[in-house]
């Protein structure tokens, strides 16, 4: 028999295909990319996780779709910040269902723990989430298994439910001990990996679509920066170091110019909205001078698109949080 795996990473989906590779189970991890997980790409470290439990491992790219089908328009709604957990679920249930066939695979598999997430995990978002997935019956949750009603996995005997488990609740003991029963050595700590749980990123996001429409690439640049919403309602987002300055400068999109200071000083790059006005580009040079070392009363170039402005840097840089989003 052959499983797919809802894997994102954490210490539960690896021990639910433990569970499964220990009984001869084929499992294959799938990580379905919706676009708001951690800044750095996690795949090859998920990838060693899923190793570790005996599975192989895919990453599946359904940005454009989540942002399409789920993001704005839940049916159940959102969390505590921008997070439609039981909608997310139960896409991404969907989704593996739609590649059981294409990947041969018999079953799906999560490691989602009865009780442990009060919005996503009670038992009546359970039941939610596989109502709004299409469930089949082909949606086994190994950690709860022997709490929650047999599926088709237990019913047909390809799995044996004697030997699934009846966790319950937030406490971790178990898993903690299970972790070291298989020899895992690495595994994530507790808490949500998902952007659309964080107050800050949840913060900018919703600043972001009140003035534009939401593209995939624009999610990257929510992931960076201290972001800005200026006088007349430009944004405005300057890179914190080195790393994020290089992103900035990679990162494409045909409403925003660039603000560049030149490579004499240390200095941040930035984006600012294509309709900024003057008064706002000229706030936007002063403000990307204010992060840097320069004299405050000493007079510097800036390129805001084809444009170079000289200013100075603020007086008092506390003046931008009056501007600012999500810091």
């Amino acid at each position: 028999m052959r499983a797919l795996a809802l894997f994102s990473g954490g210490l539960d989906s690896m021990i639910a295909m433990k569970l499964m590779t220990n009984q001869g189970i084929h499992v294959k991890a799938i990580n379905i990319n919706i676009g708001f997980g951690a800044t750095k790409d996690m795949s090859e470290l998920f990838r060693q996780r899923a190793y570790a439990a005996g599975a192989d491992f895919e990453v599946i790219d359904a940005r454009e779709e989540y942002l399409q089908k789920v993001l704005f328009s839940p049916k159940y709604g959102y969390g505590k910040r921008f997070n439609p957990c039981i909608d997310c679920h139960a896409f991404m249930m969907k989704k593996a269902k739609e590649l059981l066939k294409e990947k041969n695979a018999d079953f799906i598999i999560t490691g989602e723990v009865l009780g442990q997430r009060p919005m996503s995990q009670n038992s009546k978002a359970l039941k939610n989430v596989l109502e709004l997935g299409d469930d089949d019956g082909l949606v086994l949750r190994p950690m709860s298994a022997k709490l929650l009603a047999p599926t088709k996995p237990e019913i047909n005997g390809w799995v044996d439910r004697e030997k699934l488990l009846d966790i319950e609740g937030r406490d971790r003991k178990r898993q903690i001990a299970l972790a070291l029963e298989f020899g895992f050595k690495e595994y994530a700590s507790p808490g949500g990996g998902c952007l659309l749980t964080d107050i800050y990123f949840s913060a900018k996001l919703r600043d972001f679509v009140k003035y534009q429409p939401l593209h995939v690439e624009d999610v990257a640049l929510l992931k960076i920066g201290r972001h800005f919403r200026l006088t007349c309602g430009a944004k405005m987002v300057l890179g914190r170091n080195e790393s994020e300055n290089n992103t900035l400068k990679e990162f494409r999109n045909d409403e925003f110019l660039d603000i560049f200071l030149g490579d004499d000083i240390p200095a941040p790059y930035g984006k600012i909205s294509k309709n900024a006005t003057q008064e706002e580009k000229i706030l936007a040079a002063k403000a990307a001078l204010s992060y840097t070392k320069i004299e405050k009363n000493k007079p510097h170039k800036v390129q805001i698109g084809d444009e170079v402005f000289e200013v100075c840097a603020l007086e008092n840089r506390e003046t931008l949080k009056q501007y600012a989003i999500g810091i």
